[in-house]
């Protein structure tokens, strides 16, 4: 079955839904389709001798409400309640027909103990998160950030000894102050798109889908670093308080990665009821340092403590200065993380998206600032050995249970701060899916309502850098902060633009917001740029680069093969007209070839019913599987009726819009030829497929069934990848069913 192209939907800027994968043609294509339509009359049977010379009864119901399925992941198909396996009223089972074989029974058991049970299509809105989940889910990483940026300033003000470290509070406070503007930024940004406003989005519809690539790219990258920042972090926690583990931190670091992998692709609400309490807990454990750290210098009159003897390695220049703003500035990451997960919220979703936001950007302001008071009044400096939240634990808390609290809080949301990033960065490449800048199959929504093929990808990278960078957070924060704030920085000049050309109530307000969030995103992302170069920025501005190229070599690979796939009258090879008699007219078999028996048996030669020895014998359905109505899929049915065989055209649709949408199609062609849709709750296409040809042939086991599917063959090998393997997979599939017969139609682009 060959690809559509989603295209881009301007009255929504949310992911795209189960159904985004069938192109809706435009009024040229629904033109071309009405003349192509009147070609085919003029050579083919009418409908109605074709509808007759069908074999079987091709409607055989739908799949049950709450069919039994174990996941279509690495080859393995969905396991529906076979379609025509029972008789009307009958009661489902849903135990019935598990897993054949030993291995496939313990694989599906894990998995569902793994996984859970797949989700219809039906219950993305119940997926969805209310407030007191969504604090903890999307904010995660920005609130877990203020375990490592103070630290990451600190390291850089301590290499110029005490004249660097008064320089803390003035940073500190300009950090303060960009957190401030940009969560205000933000707020703008989720009233102008209630429906989901990330920075691809919101550059892309405003300055440009260059500019939109850019902001993604940047996006991107910070999701893959905050996974590995996080970790790093969470682990250099854990062997702050155990040092015995520091060998292992590299393989500590990847478990976590595997754990995140299984939560998140078990959906968002599981994911946020598994790593909520560790957010709250992280919380609770900040406030309670703040206070303590307070409590003990209210008696000493709030008189900072002398600070450990450093030496001065560097002057305090500009330069340092700089370096340090950026390297604090980190504590910022994950601020945007609500705006691009609006549709992840309860209704109202935009209502909800910006409570929570507020209340983000709140405890974040408090929290890092607690944290700056707290460091400056007990003179603590960084350490290689022990984290500065350890040493500010240890000194208000001893090493009792309370330190221990502190520590196992800070690991624990650290380590599961990551999660933000898994909630965005399958969205906005689901988003690139969508706009034909990614391949199609990030489109998927997995068995649990995720974008499960988004999730393995990101836990790869992040599992690389990681590994790469042996677990370091100082190696990995001088890539972190470009990405971010070139995407901060795109999202809110565009947003300047909004205003500007909408200019609506309080336009000159929201704009202004907007335009102070730009400007100091603007002035972070070049000092990071120019004072981290040389210590890894530029593999951050290396990638973006590299992204935009591969990008837009997929967007033009995508644009080619859908024109080439356009309708055309007069170029559809459309059925010849047979020698004598009217012309295209199938042949039907009423009855079995003398000799025979309808299910199969011929003498002794076998009990699988592939008895034939001569042509006579052979009875056949061609069954012609498409996705849409575009040239190829054209020739696929032209190809069929040209072998004057009864032909049943086959349609697996994802939701009852689609298939309303290919049913009227399909009248507007001319209903020429039988069609049966079948909708698949699930979201699955080859399973379905599968399990239809299966029940047509218990309907009538004598017939030679031929699956008829257009296939894409590209030029180049590396094409292939950007789009299904239908055929592969259907093939393997019913290769143990007798008397199946799987044809290619191949296209060449």
């Amino acid at each position: 079955m060959t690809e559509t192209s989603g295209g881009r939907d301007a009255a929504s800027a949310g992911p795209p839904g189960p159904a985004a994968r069938l192109l809706e043609l435009d009024e040229e294509q629904q033109r071309a389709l009405r003349q192509v339509g009147r070609e085919w009359g003029e050579v083919s049977a009418p409908p109605e001798t074709w509808r007759r010379a069908l074999p079987v009864d091709p409607d055989l119901g739908k799949f049950p409400p709450r069919a039994q399925l174990q996941p279509a992941r690495f080859g393995r198909l969905v396991a529906l309640t076979p379609l025509g396996a029972r008789m009307p009223g009958e009661q489902i089972d849903e135990e019935e027909e598990p897993p054949a074989g030993r291995l496939g029974r313990a694989g599906a058991w894990s998995r569902r103990i793994l996984l859970g049970t797949p989700l219809k299509s039906s219950a993305l809105v119940s997926e969805r998160m209310r407030k007191l989940v969504a604090l903890p889910v999307l904010s995660a990483d920005a609130l877990s950030s203020v375990a490592y940026g103070p630290e990451a300033m600190l390291a850089v003000l301590v290499l110029a000894g005490t004249a660097g470290l008064a320089y803390s509070f003035p940073i500190s406070a300009a950090i303060v102050f960009l957190m401030l503007a940009v969560g205000l930024s933000y707020r703008q940004t989720i009233r102008a798109y209630p429906h989901g406003g990330g920075s691809y989005i919101v550059a892309g519809d405003n300055l440009g889908p260059v500019a939109g690539l850019v902001a993604a790219a940047g996006l991107m990258t910070d999701y893959v670093l905050t996974v590995a920042v996080s970790i790093a972090s969470g682990v250099a926690a854990i062997t702050s308080a155990i040092p015995s583990l520091a060998s292992d931190t590299v393989l500590i670091g990847v478990v976590v990665i595997v754990v995140l992998l299984a939560g998140n692709l078990r959906g968002i609400r599981q994911a946020g009821a598994l790593f909520a309490a560790p957010t709250y807990a992280f919380i609770v454990a900040m406030f309670a340092l703040i206070v303590a750290g307070l409590v003990d210098s209210a008696g000493t009159d709030f008189r900072p403590q002398p600070t450990p003897a450093v030496t001065a390695t560097e002057g305090a220049t500009l330069f340092l200065i700089m370096r340090a703003f950026s390297s604090g500035a980190t504590a910022m990451t994950g601020i945007e993380a609500i705006s691009n997960a609006v549709p992840a919220f309860k209704p109202v979703e935009w209502r909800q998206a910006r409570t929570t936001l507020t209340w983000m950007v709140g405890l974040l302001i408090a929290m890092f600032a607690g944290i700056i008071v707290v460091i400056h009044l007990t003179g603590v400096v960084p350490s290689g050995k022990e984290t500065i939240l350890s040493q500010l634990a240890h000194l208000s808390f001893g090493s009792g249970w309370m330190y221990v609290f502190v520590q196992a809080a800070t690991a624990a949301v650290l380590l599961l701060a990551a999660n933000t990033a898994y909630n965005d960065f399958p969205r906005v490449l689901s988003l690139l899916a969508r706009d034909d800048y990614a391949p199609r199959t990030f489109m998927r929504l997995g068995d649990r309502l995720a974008y499960s093929n988004g999730i393995i990808v990101l836990s790869l990278a992040a599992a690389l850098v990681f590994v790469a960078f042996n677990g370091q957070t100082g190696a990995l924060i001088p890539l972190y902060a470009v990405g971010v704030f070139l995407a901060f920085t795109l999202s809110q000049a565009g947003m300047v633009v909004h205003w500007w050309r909408l200019r609506d109530r309080h336009w000159r307000k929201s704009m202004c917001f907007n335009a102070v969030g730009g400007l100091l995103s603007a002035v972070v992302f070049i000092t990071a740029g120019i004072s981290k170069f040389t210590s890894g920025a530029w593999v951050a501005i290396v990638a973006v680069g590299l992204f935009l190229l591969v990008t837009l070599r997929i967007r033009h690979h995508y644009a080619t093969v859908r024109e080439a796939l356009r309708l055309r009258p007069h170029t559809v090879e459309l059925p010849a007209p047979g020698a004598e008699g009217p012309p295209c007219v199938p042949v039907r078999h009423d009855e079995p070839p003398e000799g025979t028996e309808k299910g199969g048996d011929k003498g002794d030669k076998g009990d699988n019913g592939e008895n034939e020895e001569s042509p006579e014998e052979i009875r056949n359905l061609s069954v012609v599987a498409l996705a849409t109505l575009d040239l190829a899929g054209m020739r696929a049915l032209a190809y069929a009726a040209s072998l004057r065989q009864p032909v049943l055209a086959l349609h697996i649709s994802l939701t009852p819009e689609e298939a309303e949408r290919v049913r009227a199609y399909w009248t507007l062609w001319g209903d020429h030829l039988p069609l049966e849709i079948v909708v698949s709750p699930y979201r699955a296409t080859v399973a379905p497929l599968v399990h239809y040809i299966e029940a047509l042939h218990r309907q009538h086991p004598d017939l030679t069934l031929t699956v008829i599917l257009p296939e894409l063959v590209t030029r180049h090998r590396r094409h292939q990848l950007l789009h299904s393997r239908t055929a592969t997979r259907l093939r393997r599939s019913l290769r143990p069913v007798p008397k199946i017969v799987i044809t290619t139609v191949p296209f060449h682009v």
